[in-house]
């Protein structure tokens, strides 16, 4: 028997979305229950009391997103919105890659598809590591206890994603705030607005400037391309420009404190690594299952009814995959709550999201995350916190998940 949104709701309250987490290395434990109890289930948005299907299980969660009949496009009635937009100005913003569908979203992710390739990343590989050896020559010399996380975490994936697009470096104070406006969901509709205005703003600039005097980086080589295909206007590009800079370095940066503390919370499995570098690769992969970062899953939009084992998402209605829920599903990764850089399926994550959407940067990524865990450990043996796991201050109120300050001392 298939059941439908409008069922549900006349026979349960809907509970609230987002939940917390209450372990800082596992999901929301409401998680569990509902893969266990009602993996497609409903819930309604705390940011605007509009209800939404939650699906948590990494099958359901792949269907999800490999799913034609469902949309990316925000601008659709029942997307599944966390922010605070009023619909007058929802309807002014410009679609950006992850919101667009095909064919709009084929034609300008082919574009970018040649800057990630696993030989373009591999070419980058020696810059990295030059910005990661010079961020920690500065930790050295001004001595512990450091915050890890303005030290280190964040500097070295805002340079190494300023040097892509060619961005101004000496910048990222502004932008690296904007950018931390646009992940609080707590911000009001004014302050969300502002700070999307206010980097667009510097970045219409930006690209104002390369389309009249192009460099050697993305954002210029997206320009000339652009010239011979036209698939998108001057808009387009700059929108296109701040997700790759607020995609590029939010991310990376939490999942880089987040992994040096896992690490130092689980020294035996710190010193395996350490011992036979070997194991890093795999060590990245669970890494990046445990935290799974997008604490606000990715959101979507039925086009058509979807039975998903029974239960059926009608058109119309906004779904969110969590990814999360799925890399802590018991029947892909068993005893999912324990760390283990051992575990063979770790590989099988969606972090990166699934499908056509799947993060174009995950390239990168990971060679910016074994550049940093590897360096790290090996210059600086002795590291370890520099103050009680209970005193640090996660990121429970933001779209991704992550520390605020991280200090080491050696």
């Amino acid at each position: 028997m298939t059941q439908s949104a409008e069922q549900t709701a006349e026979t349960a309250p809907h509970p609230p979305f987002p939940k917390r987490r209450t372990c800082p290395f596992s999901p929301p434990p409401e998680y569990a229950e509902l893969r266990r109890d009602e993996p497609v289930s409903r819930a309604v948005l705390k940011v605007n009391g509009k209800p939404t299907w939650l699906v948590t299980t990494h099958e359901h969660v792949k269907k999800v997103l490999s799913d034609s009949r469902v949309s990316s496009n925000l601008k659709l009635p029942g997307y599944p919105h966390q922010f605070h937009i009023p619909e007058e100005m929802l309807q002014q913003v410009r679609l950006m890659l992850l919101s667009m569908d095909p064919p709009d979203h084929t034609a300008q992710r082919r574009m970018l598809i040649p800057e990630f390739t696993a030989r373009r990343v591999r070419e980058m590989r020696p810059r990295v590591q030059e910005i990661v050896d010079e961020r920690i020559d500065a930790m050295l010399a001004a001595g512990g206890p450091v915050d890890l996380v303005t030290a280190l975490a964040l500097p070295v994936p805002s340079l190494v994603i300023c040097e892509l697009l060619g961005v101004p470096y000496e910048d990222h104070p502004q932008f690296e705030e904007w950018s931390a406006n646009m992940m609080n969901h707590d911000l009001s509709p004014e302050e969300y607005g502002a700070s999307v205005a206010a980097l667009d703003a510097y970045l219409d600039k930006l690209v104002t400037t390369k389309e009249n005097q192009p460099g050697d980086d993305l954002i210029s080589r997206f320009i000339e391309k652009n010239r011979e295909e036209r698939i998108a206007d001057h808009v387009d590009v700059v929108t296109m420009a701040r997700l790759m800079l607020v995609g590029g370095h939010e991310t990376t940066a939490n999942m880089i404190s987040l992994g040096v503390l896992a690490l130092l919370e689980h020294p035996e499995q710190l010193e395996a690594v350490r011992n036979d570098p070997s194991l890093l690769p795999g060590a990245i992969e669970e890494l990046l299952r445990t935290f799974s970062i997008s604490d606000s899953g990715t959101a979507r939009v039925a086009l058509e009814d979807i039975d998903l084992d029974g239960t059926v998402i009608r058109a119309g209605e906004g779904i969110l995959a969590l990814n999360n829920a799925a890399n802590h599903d018991e029947t892909v990764f068993p005893d999912p709550d324990t760390f283990d850089i051992h575990r063979t399926e770790a590989r099988s994550h969606l972090a990166f999201g699934y499908g056509i959407h799947q993060c174009i940067g995950a390239n990168l990524a990971r060679v910016e995350l074994e550049v940093v865990y590897g360096t790290l450990l090996r210059r600086i043996p002795g590291l370890k916190l520099a103050t009680g796991l209970d005193q640090l201050r996660f990121k429970d109120d933001a779209m991704v998940y992550g520390v605020y300050e991280l200090p080491v001392t050696w």
